[in-house]
C-alpha cells in the first residue's frame, strides 16, 4: 500500500474568521517548520541526563577526589602547625621562585608566542611546516629530556653557556635557568591558542585600515588586538598554570639550592621522601589556592573585556571620512 505525500503531511487548520490570509499562511508555515526541526533532532550521544551524570562522575573521580584528599590530609594538622609549615623561610623562598619565574616565563611566551603565531599565519616561506611542527615539540618531549638538553646547552662548558659565562651571565644552576626551562615548556600554549584566532581575522580589515590612513601600530592596536586579546590572555594563563607545576625540566637546570634555586614542587617531593605527608599536602594546598586565585583573576579580566567589547555602542561613521582623521577621531 502506498502513501501519498498529501496524506502524510498534516493539514493546516483553517484561519479564524476575520484573520487575514497572509497571517494564517505564516502561522501554518511556522508550525510546519517547527515540526520539521523537531523531527530532525537527533544526537549520537545519549540524552542530557545520562551525559551529565557521566560527566559529573568522571570529573569527580579524576579531579575532585584527588583534590579533596589533599585538603583532608592537610586538615590533620593544627592551624599553628599548618601556618608554621607554609610560612617557613625555605618554603617562602620557593614560592617566590616558582610564581615569579612562572610569571616572567608566561610574559615572555605571551610576547614571542604571539610573534611566532603571526609569522606562521601571515607568511609563506620554506620550512614553514617544519617550524610549525617544532612548536609542538615541548608537548611531546619528556620533561626530563628537556631539562637535560637545556642543562647541556647552558652549562659552563655547553654550546651556549661557554659564550655567556665570560660575559657574566650564568644560566645553568641559577634562577635564570628556571625561567629558561619554564619558557621552553610554555611556548606552545600561547602559539596554539592565538594561531586559530589570527587565522579567522580577515586580512581585508588591515587593508581597509591602511587605506583609511592608519599606521601599523594603530592597525594592530585598534583592529587586530581586540580580536585576539581573549585568546592571548587564555594562552598566557595556560602557560602560567603549566609553569607553576613544572618539575621534570626544572630540577636538572635549577641546581636545587635551598633559598636560591629550589622550586616548590621539589620541596613537596622532598617532604614526601621524609614521610611528612601532611606537610607536603599543606604546601600543595597553598600552591593550589594561589594558582586558582591567579587564574580566576585572569578569567574575570577576560570576561570584563568581553562584556566591554560586546556592550560598546557601534561607532557612527561620518558621511565622508578623510584618510587622515578616521583613526585619530575619538569616535573611532
Amino acid at each position: 500500500m502506498s502513501l501519498s505525500l498529501s496524506s502524510a503531511s498534516p493539514q493546516a487548520s483553517p484561519p479564524p474568521p476575520g484573520a487575514p490570509a497572509s497571517s494564517a499562511f505564516a502561522a501554518s508555515a511556522s508550525r510546519h517548520a517547527q515540526r520539521a526541526v523537531s523531527s530532525r533532532r537527533f544526537s549520537v550521544l545519549p540524552g542530557f541526563g545520562l551525559s551529565l551524570g557521566f560527566t559529573v562522575v568522571y570529573l569527580s573521580l579524576i579531579v575532585l577526589l584527588p583534590l579533596s584528599a589533599v585538603f583532608l590530609k592537610t586538615l590533620t594538622l593544627t592551624w599553628d602547625s599548618f601556618w608554621a609549615t607554609v610560612t617557613a623561610p625555605r618554603v617562602l623562598a620557593s614560592y617566590r621562585l616558582s610564581f615569579g619565574a612562572s610569571l616572567i616565563a608566561a610574559v615572555i611566551n605571551a610576547v614571542f608566542g604571539l610573534l611566532v603565531a603571526w609569522v606562521l599565519v601571515r607568511y609563506r616561506f620554506p620550512g614553514k611546516r617544519l617550524i610549525d611542527a617544532l612548536v609542538d615539540l615541548p608537548f611531546a618531549l619528556p620533561t626530563a629530556v628537556a631539562g637535560i638538553a637545556l642543562t647541556a646547552l647552558f652549562a659552563g662548558n655547553g654550546w651556549i653557556g661557554q659564550w655567556l659565562e665570560p660575559l657574566g651571565i650564568k644560566v645553568a644552576f641559577t634562577p635564570l635557568g628556571v625561567v629558561v626551562a619554564l619558557t621552553f615548556i610554555g611556548l606552545p600554549f600561547v602559539v596554539r591558542t592565538v594561531q586559530p584566532v589570527l587565522e579567522d581575522v580577515e586580512h581585508e580589515l588591515e587593508e581597509a585600515a591602511a587605506s583609511l590612513g592608519a599606521t601599523r601600530l594603530q592597525t594592530f592596536v585598534r583592529v587586530i588586538l581586540p580580536a585576539i586579546l581573549p585568546a592571548w590572555l587564555t594562552g598566557f594563563a595556560l602557560a602560567f598554570a603549566r609553569a607553576t607545576g613544572e618539575y621534570g625540566s626544572v630540577i636538572f637546570i635549577a641546581g636545587n639550592m635551598p633559598m636560591v634555586s629550589e622550586i616548590t614542587p621539589l620541596l613537596i617531593y622532598s617532604k614526601l621522601e621524609q614521610f611528612d605527608y601532611a606537610g607536603a599536602t599543606a604546601i600543595a594546598v597553598v600552591m593550589l589556592l594561589l594558582s586558582f586565585l591567579l587564574l580566576l583573576a585572569v578569567n574575570l579580566l577576560q570576561g570584563w573585556m568581553r562584556r566591554c567589547r560586546d556592550g560598546a555602542p557601534a561607532p557612527v561613521a561620518p558621511a565622508a571620512p578623510t584618510s587622515s582623521s578616521f583613526f585619530s577621531s575619538p569616535e573611532h
